[in-house]
């Protein structure tokens, strides 16, 4: 056997196998009869591309690696007493496979037969070699030899060769970078103070027992599914101090609560254990590893009843808040800890929201939503710490709240959509009181006067009309005394008023009855107590009255904001032009106005940015701070904080969206350069050097260079915001650039676009033949890349004909055949006039290209 892998490491300095590396002929001869029943066993399975392995001897096979992390894709390939020639003489299973992750573990065995360390060392680096030659696109994570212990007398000839793993780990941690693979410590995290395998994880010294294999999950379980080292935590608490150690989850003894107010927060959380599979009762004292919920004084700069404490230790967690919201906070962060479902990183936490008001709004009026659609909104908003549900009941389309009083108003003639859908009281009280449960208040908008075609409808009269006072006042009355909620959205804009008695009067009507009102600004004649929400620039109007409340929900319309931009331009969003929250500014709420009819109401959330918007939003209504103006490209704000957020964004739609939808992939990391501008003389369609065949990249000064998926090249709301060039100019054309690296030729799925057509405006549909109106072109590797075959061609916008694959995020991805190594792309971005041939149609002048997978 040791000539035998003498030869194989010949193999591996061989020039005339650097090129092409072959696995070794050995005979079957020299691997025991266990070894081939597990080889027959492996080549008798079924595979995936999906499949993570771990590869290895004894301590791999030891382990339920599917239990363990409770996925299928993740297969044994471990045999018992194997060695690294044993691997290789085998490998081709694996290989052959193309798995999308490998986890190797071996050495053992060898140095305990005899074989030095740099042997070992050059065996597991031919084992990379090969699986990066046969498979490029396999991850390939090599993990430390685990430490030995000969302290319990058992396999002497293993336990006694702790230095030799040592220096076969640190040889294996300095060739990671040039042999194509991720190094993983094990080591450290199993050893004790003396650098031996601590007693906690093994009974001989050697192998691992059930707690060892929970420690290797928590420490690769980052590795295993693609996610940050430390758990993403969105919102980002405000002070967060990670320490060296972990608490046992599956140690978990009980929930203790000092006092009974806590007893919902104890059953929300111990549901949520229930979950992960974590079985605990709830008490008021108890001995052992125990989650303590507590009410005590937690010190904030502001918000302090929403602030909590969140302290993890070995021994026990403590959520200490000053409020059972506060308390519910600390529950969800603890549980965004919890990814793994086995241990927690011991860490110290702080937190507290810089605004009070963080809001989501949804427009039901004009596409009906059912409630157990709204719930998984709710729930959403819940677990990232979002807390006012702005719920748009009444439209011109429609009257979706039941008034009983007026049957007429949800009757299937009054409405234009969804006809006969709407929300009877029992509706909105589960709501009302699903919303309490998670510490959310429920704020319903019943639009007045304006926006109310379908109350007219109804009751056959004008709301400003002395006939429809008295009867919107009746509707009031039934809401107030029916439903236990502190506010009432009255709209009021977007409209002419001709009664200038009506707003004041139904606003004082509404707070005689003991709620609040809320008004869009700009809107009605409000008066000074009036709460305004914001959807257009008119704090001039705020400023003049100083003690106004307002809420902001400029540019924070979900319906407008193409997917990748949406996270930009809200993730940099200073909330209100303020740091923080104070005694004028609430806070903000993000909109969702769907005016465009939906096909279904699951293209709501699929059409729209949702998810990805709301844990924006979240980040930065707790966080605060923020960029002055609206940014709509990466470059012009916080790039290093971007990518901060980015990477735990990604990471919570890996854990937490994978069966809902979340239109959003990485594009911090997509660069492109610009070149232009080119005359075109109002001729969308004439060709620049850049798109010819002949062209030398080199020979072209590049103007700009920015960054992102999707690029802004002039806003259609300039110069309000700002877009990538400095001077757009109309009738001009711009090429822009970049390079895509593939590990083999493959064909692989890419969302591209140039006209993010927003939900509600009645746009075109793209032409035949086109990506979009304005001459756009996409080259990949020289070759034309066809638009897609539009289901609707140069159909005329219509709000009534739903939208179906005008937009990259919810059509098909475009199919593209990439070369091994560099690919060039070269897109094409003309534009004429910047006026748009009406209201409906703006001009959109940007780009989308990016690999999804």
């Amino acid at each position: 056997m040791r000539k035998l892998l003498g030869v194989i490491i010949i193999l591996i300095f061989s020039p005339q196998v650097l090129a092409q590396i072959k696995i070794p002929i050995a005979p079957d001869s020299l691997f025991p009869t266990y070894y081939h029943q597990r080889v027959s066993l492996f080549k008798s399975l079924p595979h995936s591309s999906a499949d993570i392995i771990f590869l290895g001897n004894s301590i791999t096979d030891g382990a339920e690696w599917a239990e363990l992390f409770n996925d299928i894709r993740i297969k044994n390939r471990g045999i018992s007493g194997d060695i690294t020639h044993g691997v290789i003489h085998r490998l081709d299973e694996v290989a052959k496979k193309k798995p999308a992750k490998v986890f190797l573990l071996i050495g053992t065995n060898d140095l305990a037969r005899g074989l030095p360390v740099d042997s070992v060392v050059q065996n597991i680096l031919w084992i990379c070699k090969y699986l990066k030659q046969e498979t490029p696109a396999t991850q390939l994570f090599v993990q430390s030899i685990l430490p030995v212990n000969d302290e319990l007398k058992k396999f002497p000839t293993h336990t006694n060769k702790g230095e030799q793993i040592k220096s076969v780990n640190e040889k294996l941690r300095i060739s990671a970078t040039d042999s194509y693979y991720t190094f993983v410590d094990l080591h450290t995290a199993f050893a004790n103070e003396k650098g031996k395998l601590d007693l906690r994880y093994t009974n001989d010294g050697l192998h691992l027992t059930g707690e060892g294999y929970l420690l290797w999950k928590h420490l690769i379980y980052h590795r295993v599914y693609g996610l940050q080292e430390k758990p993403s935590l969105i919102p980002l608490p405000q002070q967060l101090q990670w320490k060296a150690g972990r608490f046992p989850l599956y140690q978990l003894t009980s929930i203790v609560i000092e006092n009974s107010a806590l007893q919902k927060e104890a059953e929300r959380l111990q549901q949520s254990l229930s979950v992960r599979n974590i079985s605990v009762g709830i008490n008021k004292n108890i001995s052992g590893l125990n989650i303590l919920l507590k009410l005590g004084k937690v010190e904030a700069p502001n918000q302090t009843e929403e602030a909590y404490s969140l302290s993890i230790t070995e021994k026990e967690i403590v959520v200490t808040a000053n409020s059972p919201h506060g308390v519910s906070n600390g529950i969800r962060t603890l549980l965004q800890l919890m990814r793994d479902s086995t241990m927690i990183d011991t860490c110290e936490i702080t937190d507290w929201p810089a605004f009070a008001w963080r809001g989501y709004m949804v427009d039901v009026g004009r596409n009906f939503q059912p409630v157990g659609l709204l719930k998984q909104q709710i729930e959403v908003m819940a677990k990232y710490k979002l807390n006012v549900f702005h719920l748009h009941l009444t439209e011109d389309i429609a009257w979706r709240l039941e008034v009983k009083r007026y049957p007429q108003l949800t009757a299937p003639e009054s409405m234009l959509r969804n006809k006969g859908m709407y929300y009877a009281e029992a509706d909105i009280k589960e709501l009302i009181a699903y919303c309490k449960e998670r510490h959310i208040t429920f704020v319903p908008e019943i639009d007045m006067p304006g926006h109310s075609a379908a109350f007219t409808r109804a009751m056959k009269t004008s709301m400003q009309s002395d006939s429809g006072i008295a009867i919107v006042k009746n509707i009031l009355k039934e809401i107030c005394s029916t439903y236990d909620v502190p506010y009432i959205h009255i709209g009021a804009d977007e409209v002419r008023i001709t009664n200038r008695n009506f707003v004041p009067e139904v606003t004082a009507y509404i707070e005689s009855l003991g709620k609040k009102v809320i008004g869009w600004q700009p809107g009605g004649n409000f008066t000074n107590n009036t709460i305004r929400q914001l959807w257009m620039d008119d704090k001039a109007h705020l400023s003049a009255n100083g003690n106004i409340q307002f809420i902001d929900s400029r540019h924070l319309y979900l319906n407008h904001l193409d997917p990748l931009e949406a996270v930009t331009t809200i993730f940099n969003r200073k909330i209100g032009n303020k740091e923080e929250g104070d005694k004028t500014l609430l806070g903000g709420t993000i909109c969702l106005w769907n005016d465009r009819a939906a096909a279904n109401e699951n293209d709501i959330l699929r059409m729209n940015p949702v998810y990805p918007s709301m844990l924006a939003f979240a980040e930065r209504a707790w966080q605060g701070g923020g960029q002055a103006g609206w940014i709509a490209n990466i470059d012009d704000g916080d790039k290093k904080a971007f990518v901060n957020f980015e990477n735990r964004l990604l990471d919570n739609k890996l854990q937490y969206f994978y069966n809902k939808p979340f239109a959003y992939v990485r594009q911090s990391n997509s660069q492109w350069k610009l070149y232009g501008p080119y005359n075109n003389g109002g001729d969308v369609t004439k060709a620049f050097e850049p798109e010819r065949e002949q062209w030398k990249e080199s020979s072209t000064k590049m103007v700009k260079q920015v960054t992102g998926a999707t690029i802004v090249l002039r806003h259609w709301w300039a110069p309000l915001i700002k877009g990538a060039l400095d001077n757009p100019t109309e009738n001009t054309t711009w090429y822009a650039t970049t390079t895509i690296w593939s590990e083999e030729e493959a064909t692989k799925d890419f969302w591209i676009g140039f006209n993010n057509i927003s939900r509600s405006p009645a746009t075109d549909s793209p032409p035949q033949n086109g990506w979009d109106h304005k001459g756009s072109a996409v080259w990949v590797n020289g070759k034309l890349i066809s638009p897609p075959a539009w289901k609707r061609p140069g159909q005329k916008g219509n709000a009534d004909i739903p939208l179906i694959d005008e937009g990259y995020e919810y059509r098909t991805p475009t199919k593209i055949q990439l070369q091994k190594g560099f690919n060039t792309v070269v897109l094409k971005i003309p534009v004429g006039s910047f006026k748009g041939k009406d209201w409906q149609n703006p001009v959109k002048w940007m780009f989308t290209f990016v690999e999804v997978n």
